[in-house]
């Protein structure tokens, strides 16, 4: 790939003479192209159409009509409708309107009326006016009708809802607009409607000028470029604090890796750029145009630049909502058509986002307010058509709820916070990361998801969200038709959040994520275990895993046991690991479940035609969620500084040795001839002993003598079976 191919956040556009907008729809998710030009002929004159705004006045080209003084009138949205009349107006309130105005004050005597469709921050001023039947400044100025006007009219419209947000709530006008754009009967990929939501937050500029002006306040230090599978991108090891640590094409290049131990390679389950992210990478590795340093001091934000934004993104917001909470009791097949059937809108949310830091922090401060979540949740459901609509997708995101999986933890950790047994939601990114695991992780609202992590608040409202559902990830695997693009896709979000170390530490010791990453493994182990065959199979308790199951086969296990290596590579989590008994004693118990597996009986009375093909699961699964591990714990273990540490790990590798040995009924260092017929490739317990051993000896300067096992006995009971898998080895090698 040459310069040309790759993409930086400020290609990101909406702007059609972009060069880039091909190569960009390559590396991130296909962006909706403006169809209308920046004409000078379109353009109004601003200060008129505002002059004009104060009163209610007839805008548009295609009978744009006055309102009139009915006392009620329906009101519709994706988020369903209501009949808002004025003397309801009057007694509620949105909650957060205020909060989420640029122009504070700028309606004296005003209100937010709440209504059936979730409306948030819409309604009448005074209560006494409206009793009286009086329009008390609160009806729409016009009836909105989008095939109704013209380019020039899209602008002037844009102009006078600018002008409305900016005097503060209530705002009649954007309402009304909102009621149309978002009516549960137009599809939510209606592009007219998407054009019309980019032409209003541009607040009467064309959407490029648009993006131009809020980009000129952008601020940010970190890439955050995501992109999907298939896609190269760099690794630069001299750089890279995580193992984990990749950045974009552009990145790289604008950056000094000369004489680094990097390389270039593609993109399996997908990224983010991490350049500028002092928790993932060092400061000498960023390129000229992040990191702290290179932060401009710009000039302050216009108050009412994103008035309209403010206004509207609760709304935007929680549209997407209704379309997957609307889908949500489909089949499985249908899952990926509705996930499909979004993807503009959320394309457009997307080119929202990498306008820059003001736009995202306005999208980031709505996904988690806990209040506007509140508000759309609690409104009541009117009688209407739309309000009916609005009360069924709640029954049915209910009703998902407590359909979906819970995990079955022990009886001791069912009070752990995410391993509670029903999941509860307060915030729309909480039930955003809900609608990820229910429709298997759709490409289209991970990268939506993950392209606000530049966002340090957003970001650890993330991560506390997705550890909270993490235990429902097994199911969810092991559900899937498609497993392995699953994975890939689980994979491409929990990679970006547990990278950083002090996230994962705060997630470790405030949600325990070791806890509930390893319950997680064994519960989706401990399904398809069998007895182990080793020596005598009639006096042998032991079970292991089945390697014949599809779980193995798919590896459904590689996203937790991914996971798992990616929070152990940071020191501070390896050491909570191993100060915690808990912890490594349900870690042992898993390694059990691998110790013997895939035992192989020698033929002699005839030729085997078809070898069995449990061999690759076997060893994938002992390489994957044993020894990778295994050798990050051990890589943060270079000195006697944790000797203790060391001599733990070496002392319960031993007692659970034991324990496996009475297990399977062995009980002196000899085999029969029946049981040199058999034997299994797979012991980890016995290389988690030889590894820590000689660790603790060579690198630790512990003596021999304090880490081997005291009673003489054991050793050559130990000894037998890696023999074993040597003369095996040496038999297949040798045929």
């Amino acid at each position: 790939m040459d310069e040309d191919d790759n993409l930086s956040n400020a290609d990101i556009s909406i702007d059609d003479e972009d060069d880039d907008g091909d190569r960009a729809r390559a590396m991130v998710q296909p962006m909706v192209d403006e169809d209308e030009d920046d004409d000078d002929d379109s353009d109004v004159d601003l200060s008129s159409v505002y002059v004009q705004a104060a009163g209610h006045v007839s805008v548009g080209a295609g009978g744009v009509a006055a309102a009139t003084a009915a006392s009620s009138r329906t009101i519709g949205e994706g988020s369903g409708t209501a009949t808002a009349t004025a003397a309801r107006a009057g007694n509620s309130r949105s909650p957060l309107h205020d909060k989420y105005s640029s122009a504070e004050g700028g309606a004296t005597g005003s209100g937010s009326s709440s209504n059936s469709s979730g409306h948030y921050g819409t309604g009448s001023s005074a209560a006494g006016a409206a009793a009286a039947g009086e329009d008390a400044g609160a009806k729409p100025s016009f009836f909105f009708g989008t095939s109704s006007f013209s380019l020039r009219s899209r602008k002037e419209v844009a102009a006078l809802i600018n002008t409305e947000c900016c005097r503060g709530s209530p705002t009649p006008d954007l309402d009304s607009i909102m009621d149309t754009l978002f009516n549960p009967g137009t599809p939510i990929d209606n592009p007219d409607n998407i054009e019309w939501i980019r032409w209003l937050i541009a607040g009467g500029r064309t959407p490029q000028e648009f993006v131009k002006i809020v980009r000129s306040y952008d601020n940010h230090a970190k890439c955050g470029l995501v992109w999907v599978p298939h896609v190269v991108a760099y690794r630069c090891r001299t750089c890279g604090i995580s193992p984990c640590m990749s950045i974009c094409r552009d990145c790289f290049k604008k950056g000094n890796h000369t004489n680094h131990d990097f390389n270039m390679f593609l993109s399996q389950a997908g990224g983010a750029c991490d350049c500028g992210d002092t928790s993932v990478m060092k400061a000498e590795g960023f390129c000229s145009d992040h990191g702290i340093n290179n932060r401009v001091n710009r000039d302050p934000v216009p108050n009412n630049l994103l008035a309209v934004a403010e206004a509207i993104m609760p709304k935007l917001l929680f549209r997407l909502l209704q379309h997957f909470r609307e889908h949500s009791d489909t089949s499985l097949q249908v899952h990926a058509m509705t996930s499909y059937s979004c993807e503009e809108f959320a394309n457009m949310l997307i080119d929202l986002n990498n306008m820059g830091e003001i736009m995202r922090k306005v999208m980031t401060r709505t996904l988690i307010n806990h209040e506007v979540y509140a508000y759309f949740m609690e409104t009541p459901c009117q009688d209407t058509r739309n309000g009916r609509f609005l009360k069924a997708n709640r029954e049915k995101y209910e009703d998902a709820v407590n359909r979906f999986p819970n995990p079955e933890p022990p009886d001791e950790y069912r009070d752990l916070p995410a391993l509670c047994e029903k999941l509860v939601h307060t915030t729309l990114l909480e039930e955003f990361i809900f609608w990820t695991f229910k429709f298997e992780f759709p490409q289209t609202l991970v990268c939506f998801l993950l392209n606000m992590l530049p966002d340090q608040d957003y970001k650890e409202h993330l991560t506390r969200t997705f550890v909270m559902h993490y235990s429902r990830i097994p199911s969810v695997l092991e559900m899937s038709r498609d497993p392995d693009t699953l994975s890939n896709r689980v994979v491409h979000m929990s990679v970006q959040l547990f990278s950083n170390e002090s996230l994962a530490l705060k997630m470790v010791n405030e949600l325990s994520l070791l806890h509930v990453m390893i319950i997680s493994l064994k519960l989706m182990m401990s399904k398809i275990l069998i007895q182990n065959t080793l020596h005598n199979p009639g006096k042998n308790f032991h079970f292991v895993i089945d390697c014949t199951r599809q779980v193995m086969k798919d590896h459904c296990y590689w996203p937790l046991v991914s996971d798992f290596n990616n929070v152990l590579s940071h020191e501070s989590v390896a050491l909570v690991f191993l100060r915690d008994d808990n912890l490594i004693d349900m870690w042992f118990q898993f390694l059990q479940m691998l110790q013997g597996m895939n035992v192989n009986v020698r033929e002699t009375a005839s030729h085997v035609e078809f070898e069995p093909n449990s061999y690759y699961a076997a060893f994938s699964c002992e390489l994957e969620a044993s020894a990778y591990p295994m050798w990050s714990i051990i890589s943060h273990l270079q000195d006697g500084t944790h000797a203790h540490l060391a001599k733990k790990i070496i002392n319960y590798c031993v007692t659970t040795l034991h324990e496996w040995l009475d297990s399977i009924y062995f009980m002196e260092a000899r085999l029969s001839m029946e049981e040199m017929m058999q034997a299994s490739f797979h012991f980890p317990l016995h290389r988690y002993l030889a590894a820590f051993v000689c660790q603790a000896v060579t690198k630790m300067g512990i003596p021999l003598s304090e880490v081997l096992p005291s009673r003489p006995y054991l050793l050559p009971l130990l000894m037998i079976h890696p023999l074993r898998v040597q003369a095996p080895a040496y038999v297949c090698g040798g045929a």
